[in-house]
């Protein structure tokens, strides 16, 4: 593999730029966008942006290309881009309009790319014709994928005019204020011919300047403080001889580092096997295999859910053909599957679920083909969501661009209320000003305090594994004796073994931060994030009027471990013991994480609990939170209340979803409307 990429040809693309087609702009009033659809441009004031139309903000990479279309890995992309986007209740954009335009460019305002790390979203674009997408701040994922296949980004709404005039444009324009590696990568055109350049030695890594170096000293030498998640990227960088691990990095550092894991699922690795084979070789393999792992987690009930319309379309076989292609490419590459059951619908676990229970471990570096990788941060490593460029490239190179992120410490001191969960907390920082405003973005975001103490593994799982929705690099909790109880118990480790792995794995005093967030416990009660967006969140207690429920979902990734059960359990045990059930016009769905979940639920009686209460059990899968299975909505106006982790319009059905915690979805289940749980007795939640 290696020799043929060492011969093969790779140039750095011209050093200016002539962008010649029209501008989308996509607006919040959807008749402006119909209008340019038919070929009317949009007058754009540069020099005056208050005379413009508001743009849309918060464009999810499921409004670009809804999950269903994410079936298609080829070209036939170009056809999608920006199915999805609502403006007001309008979805103005249809099938192949976008191509027809001829549109060379797309602008949008605050946070463009949001959401989920499909990178299916900027090749669609690509493949419409977009070669730059403009934005006020972009988020870091789907900025990183674009880069990686070559398209370019830019916040300057001063290239508007420049490309309407024609003009030639400098590359440098797209890569001033870049580290040198991600000029590089924008110069040869994307992620792969750079890195052919890297092994041909064209191009070298800058090295890291560190502590101790004397006058190259770029960190302070008299303390040399870092943060845990600059520790656990200081053990992976590799340095300018190609080792792994330098001394000490600060914020901004660029290089590449050594993942410990790399995973993906079934939406991302077909598309990344056949870039593999297409620019690597059909024969060739993969490095190491063995610490390379598959999952079919996402579609194995979307034929319970897929629409008529989307059947004659061929999107139920397409999703098929996703599921072959990885089967196939894993078996050639002797990878570990974690795939269907073969006795019943359903999977052996969501990838978050299983990377958490069997594999991640303290200090690691792990990169996976999902914006909620960083899930395991909960037990001290770094994790975080990549792209399938970025994907098929550590299958090459066994290591991931990296800029070292900023670090934002969020400190919940205090004692939390008995009716409040991790998820509660994590839908209050959502909604918080310096989150909402995008000031987060591309952040490690690290938390403390007391009342993140308190939480165990599993509902720190929830905090690390929302800092995607607050478009954070990642989320990471400092590994202590809870993540030591929890691998000697939950993975039968040796308790020593599991108290060396977390030893100086912590921030040091004197460690800087980007921005400190403080809040305290015992002001925060139960929370939901009301229709649109997770950053809509308000206090329950703060909704004027009753909301009926007709769908509650308890599942995914983020809602579906062994504490979550224990919180349905609760709630509906209690209402059985009160003589009450799920109300008559509320279907609730409980969905397991991960088969060791379930066998957890099984063992604590919760399975007869569940249906006992009126509550549809259901296998292991990413289900409806993908609107791919059952529990997503089939009406624009039903109303879900649901303990996933996203709410984006059309992300789980045409529906209105709240977001809420376990112990607020299953009593709002009994109820028949959203309320607080009220706990019968005081008491600790199971496990917390």
């Amino acid at each position: 593999m290696i020799n043929s990429l060492l011969q093969r040809k790779i140039e750095k693309r011209p050093d200016k730029v002539r962008l010649q087609g029209r501008i989308l702009f996509l607006t919040e009033d959807p008749e402006l966008i119909k209008r340019q659809l038919t070929g009317e441009d949009l007058p754009w004031d540069t020099k005056n942006p208050a005379n413009n139309p508001k743009l849309r903000d918060d464009i999810s990479t499921d409004e670009i290309t809804p999950a269903h279309y994410c079936f298609y890995f080829d070209e036939t992309l170009g056809e999608i881009p920006y199915l999805g986007l609502k403006c007001g209740n309008v979805t103005p954009i249809g099938r192949g309009a976008v191509k027809r335009g001829g549109f060379v460019c797309a602008v949008s305002g605050k946070r463009r790319g949001k959401g989920s790390s499909r990178e299916q979203s900027p090749y669609a674009e690509m493949c419409a014709g977009i070669k730059v997408v403009i934005a006020e701040n972009i988020e870091r994922i789907y900025k990183q994928n674009c880069q990686n296949l070559g398209l370019l980004t830019s916040t300057s709404f001063s290239l508007i005019d420049r490309i309407r005039d024609g003009e030639e444009i400098a590359l440098r324009e797209f890569t001033d204020g870049e580290d040198e590696i991600t000029r590089l990568v924008i110069e040869y055109g994307g992620l792969f011919p750079f890195n052919v350049a890297r092994m041909q030695g064209k191009v070298f890594l800058p090295p890291i300047k560190y502590a101790g170096e004397g006058a190259r000293a770029t960190r302070a030498p008299t303390t040399g403080a870092m943060t845990l998640a600059e520790k656990i990227f200081a053990r992976h960088m590799i340095n300018e001889k190609g080792e792994v691990g330098v001394p000490s990095v600060k914020p901004g550092d660029t290089g590449f580092a050594r993942a410990d894991l790399r995973f993906s699922h079934e939406y991302v690795t077909p598309m990344a096997a056949i870039f593999f084979e297409r620019y690597v070789g059909k024969d060739a393999k993969v490095n190491d295999p063995s610490t390379i792992i598959f999952f079919r987690d996402h579609l194995t009930f979307l034929d319970e859910v897929i629409s008529e319309e989307k059947k004659k379309l061929g999107l139920l076989d397409l999703a098929t053909q996703l599921k072959l292609k990885q089967q196939d490419f894993a078996k050639k590459q002797g990878i570990r599957l974690h795939g269907e059951l073969t006795d019943r619908k359903g999977s052996e676990g969501i990838c978050h679920s299983i990377v958490l229970e069997s594999y991640a471990l303290p200090g690691q570096l792990n990169i996976g083909s999902d914006s909620h990788t960083p899930h395991v941060g909960a037990i001290g490593c770094v994790a975080f969501g990549i792209g399938t460029t970025d994907v098929f490239n550590s299958w090459i190179t066994k290591d991931v661009r990296v800029k070292v992120p900023e670090s934002v410490k969020i400190v919940i001191r205090g004692k939390k209320h008995s009716n409040v969960t991790a998820k509660d907390f994590i839908l209050k920082i959502l909604s918080l000003d310096y989150v909402r405003s995008g000031k987060a973005l591309a952040k490690v975001m690290e938390y403390a305090g007391e009342a993140i103490e308190a939480l165990s593994v599993d509902e720190r799982a929830t905090m690390t594994n929302m800092a995607a929705e607050i478009g954070g690099f990642t989320g990471i909790v400092a590994p202590d004796r809870k993540a030591v109880d929890f691998l000697d118990e939950r993975r039968g480790m040796d308790r020593k073994q599991a108290e060396a792995m977390i030893e100086g794995l912590y921030s040091d005093p004197g460690a800087q931060y980007a921005h400190v967030i403080e809040l305290d416990a015992a002001e925060i009660t139960p929370m939901v994030a009301t229709p649109g967006d997770p950053g809509n969140g308000k206090y329950v207690r703060e909704l004027n009027t009753p909301v009926p429920v007709e769908i509650a979902y308890g599942g995914t990734c983020t809602a579906g471990k062994n504490e979550d059960m224990d919180m349905y359990a609760a709630v509906l045990a209690g209402a059985l013991k009160r003589g009450k059930r799920v109300a008559d016009s509320v279907k609730f769905y409980i969905q397991f994480g991960s088969q060791e979940t379930r066998e957890y639920c099984l063992r604590k009686g919760y399975v007869d609990i569940f249906q006992k209460s009126g509550a549809h059990v259901i296998e292991p899968s990413c289900g409806a939170c993908i609107n791919a299975g059952p529990g997503v909505s089939t009406r624009p106006d039903q109303i879900v209340i649901s303990a996933q982790n996203r709410n984006f319009p059309g992300r789980s059905g045409p529906g209105q979803m709240y977001l809420a915690s376990p112990l607020t979805v299953a009593a709002s289940a009994v109820a028949g409307y959203i309320v607080e749980y009220e706990p019968s007795e005081k008491r600790e939640l199971v496990g917390a």
